[in-house]
């Protein structure tokens, strides 16, 4: 077989390879900053329903800490996943590729949110000792989030821009 015949131009469309209109903002090395902040938002929905959660279990039962946090955590990858998972089910994905096509589009976008959002938290004097009734859990734990959406749509914006993260799911929908 000679593969040497793929290759030429006459052979090779480059403009197969395009995305579909609507889609620009996500062909690998020309990510706009409002796709970004898009893939940016869906994955913060789901991790911050998931923290939410996690947190607030973990304060009314009055746990420690660290066992509140490792709830939030896991309910954070487990609800930023769930999103993606649910829409590319929905596309037609069997379930084994929509596991692998939601690892490999949010596991970063995930991991860098929960890592700045519970950063914040576990740095601000006393969020972590506040209870759900305070001002203070909620400003830092809303304030986390704000500031995990500043500096994980760089992140996404470099991942798109490489074909990775959120890249990945758009084959699909």
């Amino acid at each position: 077989m000679d593969h040497g015949a793929h290759h030429t131009a006459a052979a090779h469309d480059h403009h197969a390879h395009q995305a579909p209109a609507g889609h620009a903002g996500h062909q690998m090395g020309t990510v706009t900053w409002g796709a970004a902040a898009k893939a940016t938002l869906h994955c913060l929905t789901g991790c911050a329903i998931g923290e939410i959660l996690g947190m607030v279990i973990g304060t009314a039962l009055m746990w420690g800490n660290v066992p509140t946090m490792v709830l939030a955590i896991t309910l954070a990858f487990i609800f930023g996943y769930s999103f993606t998972l649910f829409a590319v089910r929905k596309a037609g994905l069997d379930f084994k590729t929509a596991i692998k096509v939601a690892l490999a589009a949010d596991t970063v976008s995930i991991a860098v949110m929960e890592l700045v959002d519970n950063g914040i938290i576990a740095l601000t004097p006393g969020a972590m000792d506040a209870h759900l009734s305070d001002a203070l859990f909620w400003t830092a734990l809303l304030g986390g989030f704000a500031v995990a959406f500043l500096i994980t749509t760089p992140v996404n914006k470099w991942m798109i821009g490489r074909g990775k993260g959120h890249a990945v799911v758009h084959a699909y929908h």
